[in-house]
C-alpha cells in the first residue's frame, strides 16, 4: 500500500529529513520520499500500519498533515496567495523598522553625528524589539517544533544567532557598557531577521514559477457548461455534469469534460494534451478531452468523464505526483541535512569558546559565533535537487511529455540505446488491405468468411480485414468457436466452414503448405486456410508515422543505439527499419518474447528505453530501464511505463532525454553551489571575516540563487538537439 501526504510548516531541508526518519523508522513503512519543494511526502507500507497512523506521527513533529488526493489545488492555491501577502507585510514592516538603524550605521561609519538619535540605546531598543519578538515569531514556532520533534532545523540557528545578539545588546544597554554604538548589535539582528524574510519571499516567489506547469493546467478547467436538454440549452457549472449529459459546445469554448461527439464536426486544438498545435478535425464518434479548445464548429458530446477521472485531472495528478518525487542524487544532500544542524551548533559553540581563550573579547567571540549560525543554510540543499524537479517535469509536461517521477527523470538522462515497437509506433499502427489473393473460391467470400472470423479480434491487422470488407459493402456473419493464437492469428468456424488466418508460423504448425507464394518485401501476409489448403491471402501494410524518420535521426546523432522490435515478419520489419534509419531489427518476436529480448539486451549493460503503445507491449514496458508509452495506446501500456508521450510524436523521445540531461547538469550545478557556499562561508564567518548581517544575506541569497538557476530550465528548448 502507498500513501502522498502533503504535510505544512516544513521551513527547511532539516525538516524534511526529520519527517522522513521519523516516518521511515515506523514498524511496517517500506519506503519514505519527503519534497521540501512541494511540502509532500510519498509513504510506502505493509501490515497494520494505516494512513491515519503516519499523519498522527507528522502531527507529533509539530507540522500538519492531511491526505494529498483531500487537498484542492485551487484552494491551495488561494492559500498560498494570502500567505505571500502576510510574508510580504512582515517583510515591508521589518524593512521601515530596521532601516532606521542601518542609517544610524552607515553615519557611524562616515563619521557623521548630526543625527544622534539614530545612535541612542533605548531608541535603537524601542525598534528593535518588535522585529525580535513579534515579526520573528514564525522563527521561534518554527525552532520550538523542530526541538520538541529532537531534530533541530535552520529555525533554531536564527532564532539563537538573532537572540544572542539582541540579549548581549539588550544586556549592555542595561548594565551601561554601551559607548556610542560600541556594544549595540540590534541592528545586526534586525537586518538578518528582514534579510531572512526577504530571501524566503524571494524563494517562496521562485518556487511558484517551478509549478506553472500545474497553474497553466488548472487554468484549462472550464467553469461552466452548456447543457442540451429537450432541445432547450441552459447554463450550468461543471461540477454538476453527470456522465450521460449532452453539452452543446460553442466555436472558440473550451471542452468542458470528456465526451464523444454525437452530433457536429469541428477542428480542435489539443496541444495541452499532446503538446501538438496543429488543430485536429472530430468528427461524429469521435473522443474528446476536457480542456482543450474547440477552433471551429459548433457540436454536441455526451458526457463520458467527470471529475477525477477526465484525461485533464489525470494529467494534473500525474505531473504534481512526478513533482512530489524525489530523484536518487538527492540521497546525498538528505543525508548531509540530517546532520547539518547539529553540526553548526558544535561549530558555534567551538567559535565562541576559541575566539574567547585566544582573543578574549568577549564582543567579537560572539558576534562571529552569530555569524557561523546564521550563515549555514541547510536549505540551499534540501531545495537543489526537487526545484530543478519541478521545472523539468513542468517543462516536459508542456511539451506533451508526462514523467512519473523524479527517479524516472533522471534515469532518462542514462539511456544509450531505444527499442521500438513496430506498428502504432513507428508506423501509424492503421494497417489496410492492399492487396488480395484467392487461390481457390470466390475472392468476395474469401474476404465475407475473413472478415467474419476477424470480426472479433482486437488485432490491427484483423481490423484491417474487416475494414476492409465493409468498404467493399459486404455482409458480415456470426463467428463460432473462436480463438486468438497470441502472436499467430486466430481460428473460427463462419457458416459451417472451419477457419485458420494468421501468419506463416501459424500456417506452419498446422500443416499448410505455403510454396505458392512468395513473401513479398514491406507488406505483412495474413494467410487463410480452409481443411489444411491454401485459399488465399492478404497483403497488408502500414504507413511510417511522420515523425519517425526524424526522430530517429536526432536519436542516431546523439549517439543513441536504435532497435525495432516485432512480432512482424523479418522482410516487412526490415523494410520499415530501413526507410526510418533503424539497423538493427529483431523480428518475429511472440508478445512475451519482448521482455526476454529486452533481458538480453540488459545483460549486456546496455540502459535501454522501450517504447510501445499496446497491450502486448506492457511486460517489456516494465522491463525495459525505461518504459515510453505513446499516446492512443492501452491503459495498461501507460500503467506500465515511466513516461506517458499522449500525442505519440516520435520527435519527443529524444526531447524526452534531451530533457533529463539538462534537468540533471542543472541539479548537480545546484548541488555543487550549495555544497561550496557552506564549505567557504562557515570557516569565514568562524574566522571572523564575516558580519553578521553579511552572513545573513549570503544565507538567504543562497537558497534563492538555486531556486533562480533551477528556474533557467524554463527556457531551454527541449526539442533541439
Amino acid at each position: 500500500m502507498e500513501t502522498s501526504i502533503k504535510i505544512t510548516g516544513m521551513r527547511c531541508a532539516g525538516c524534511s529529513s526529520n519527517v522522513e526518519r521519523t516516518v521511515s523508522a515506523i514498524d511496517g513503512v517500506t519506503s519514505v520520499s519527503v519534497n521540501l519543494a512541494t511540502g509532500t511526502a510519498h509513504v510506502v507500507y505493509e501490515g497494520a500500519v494505516t494512513d491515519v497512523f503516519i499523519m498522527e506521527k507528522i502531527k507529533s513533529l509539530g507540522f500538519d498533515a492531511v491526505p494529498l488526493e483531500e487537498v484542492n489545488l485551487e484552494k491551495e492555491k488561494e492559500k498560498e496567495k494570502r500567505a505571500g501577502k502576510r510574508r510580504l507585510i512582515s517583510l515591508i514592516v521589518s524593512a521601515i523598522l530596521t532601516f532606521p538603524l542601518i542609517l544610524g550605521m552607515i553615519f557611524h561609519w562616515a563619521g557623521i553625528h548630526n543625527f544622534a538619535f539614530l545612535h541612542n540605546q533605548y531608541f535603537q531598543l524601542i525598534l528593535a524589539t518588535p522585529v525580535q519578538f513579534i515579526i520573528a515569531l514564525p522563527f521561534y514556532k518554527g525552532a520550538f517544533k523542530s526541538l520538541k520533534g529532537k531534530s533541530p532545523n535552520m529555525d533554531v540557528l536564527v532564532s539563537l544567532g538573532t537572540l544572542t545578539a539582541y540579549f548581549y545588546s539588550l544586556y549592555n544597554v542595561l548594565s551601561g557598557n554601551v559607548s556610542g554604538m560600541n556594544g549595540l548589535y540590534f541592528e545586526s539582528s534586525m537586518t538578518i531577521i528582514t534579510l531572512i524574510l526577504l530571501g524566503k519571499y524571494l524563494e517562496e516567489k521562485a518556487k511558484a514559477k517551478t509549478s506553472s506547469a500545474i497553474d497553466k493546467l488548472l487554468s484549462l478547467k472550464a467553469k461552466e457548461a452548456h447543457l442540451y436538454k429537450d432541445g432547450e440549452i441552459t447554463e450550468v457549472l461543471v461540477d454538476t455534469v453527470k456522465v450521460g449529459d449532452i453539452l452543446l459546445v460553442k466555436p472558440g469554448e473550451k471542452i468542458p469534460l470528456d465526451g464523444k461527439i454525437v452530433f457536429g464536426e469541428t477542428d480542435i486544438d489539443e496541444s495541452m494534451l499532446t503538446g501538438e498545435s496543429l488543430p485536429v478535425s472530430k468528427g461524429e464518434g469521435n473522443k474528446v478531452y476536457g480542456g482543450t479548445l474547440n477552433v471551429s464548429g459548433a457540436f454536441r458530446i455526451e458526457v463520458i468523464a467527470v471529475g477525477e477521472d477526465t484525461a485533464l485531472s489525470h494529467i494534473i495528478k500525474l505531473v504534481r505526483d512526478a513533482q512530489g518525487n524525489k530523484a536518487p542524487i538527492q540521497r546525498l544532500a538528505d543525508k548531509i541535512s540530517a546532520i547539518f544542524v547539529p553540526a553548526i551548533l558544535i561549530i558555534a559553540l567551538l567559535t565562541l569558546i576559541l575566539w574567547l581563550i585566544f582573543s578574549g573579547d568577549i564582543s567579537r567571540s560572539i558576534i562571529n559565533a552569530v555569524s557561523v549560525l546564521v550563515i549555514a543554510c541547510p536549505c540551499s540543499l534540501g531545495l537543489a535537487t526537487p526545484t530543478a524537479i519541478m521545472v523539468g517535469t513542468g517543462l516536459g509536461a508542456e511539451n506533451g511529455i508526462l514523467i512519473k517521477g523524479g527517479e524516472e527523470l533522471e534515469r532518462a538522462s542514462h539511456i544509450d540505446t531505444v527499442i521500438f515497437d513496430k506498428t502504432g509506433t513507428i508506423t501509424e499502427g492503421k494497417p489496410s488491405v492492399r492487396a488480395v489473393l484467392c487461390f481457390s473460391g470466390n475472392e468476395d467470400d474469401l474476404i465475407t468468411l475473413s472478415a467474419s472470423a476477424e470480426k472479433l479480434s482486437e488485432h490491427p491487422l484483423g481490423n484491417a480485414i474487416v475494414n476492409y470488407a465493409l468498404s467493399k459493402g459486404l455482409p458480415l456473419s456470426e463467428a463460432e468457436n473462436f480463438t486468438a493464437h497470441q502472436g499467430k492469428g486466430i481460428s473460427a468456424s463462419v457458416s459451417g466452414r472451419n477457419l485458420i488466418i494468421g501468419n506463416s508460423r501459424l500456417m506452419e504448425e498446422n500443416s499448410v503448405d505455403l510454396s505458392s507464394y512468395s513473401q513479398k518485401e514491406g507488406v505483412t501476409t495474413i494467410y487463410v486456410s480452409e481443411s489444411g489448403s491454401l485459399t488465399g491471402l492478404f497483403e497488408i501494410a502500414d504507413t511510417v508515422k511522420e515523425t519517425s524518420k526524424e526522430a530517429v535521426k536526432k536519436l542516431n546523432y546523439m549517439g543513441i543505439e536504435t532497435i525495432m522490435i516485432t512480432g512482424d515478419n523479418s522482410l516487412v520489419a526490415k523494410a520499415i527499419a530501413n526507410e526510418v534509419g533503424i539497423k538493427t531489427v529483431i523480428a518475429e518476436v511472440l508478445p512475451g518474447g519482448k521482455a526476454e529480448e529486452i533481458k538480453k539486451l540488459k545483460a549486456q549493460n546496455k540502459f535501454i528505453a522501450m517504447v510501445g503503445d499496446g497491450i502486448n507491449d506492457a511486460p517489456a514496458l516494465a522491463e525495459a530501464n525505461i518504459g515510453i508509452a505513446m499516446g492512443g495506446g492501452a491503459d495498461i501500456a501507460i500503467e506500465a511505463s515511466n513516461i506517458t508521450i499522449p500525442g505519440g510524436d516520435l520527435l519527443l523521445i529524444p526531447a524526452t532525454i534531451r530533457l533529463s540531461k539538462l534537468t540533471m547538469r542543472k541539479i548537480k550545478q545546484n548541488l555543487f553551489w550549495a555544497f561550496i557556499y557552506n564549505s567557504i562561508g562557515i570557516p569565514f564567518a568562524a574566522l571572523g571575516f564575516l558580519n553578521p548581517i553579511i552572513a545573513g544575506g549570503a544565507m538567504a541569497l543562497s537558497s534563492v540563487s538555486v531556486v533562480s538557476n533551477s528556474l533557467l530550465l524554463k527556457r531551454k528548448n527541449i526539442k533541439r538537439t
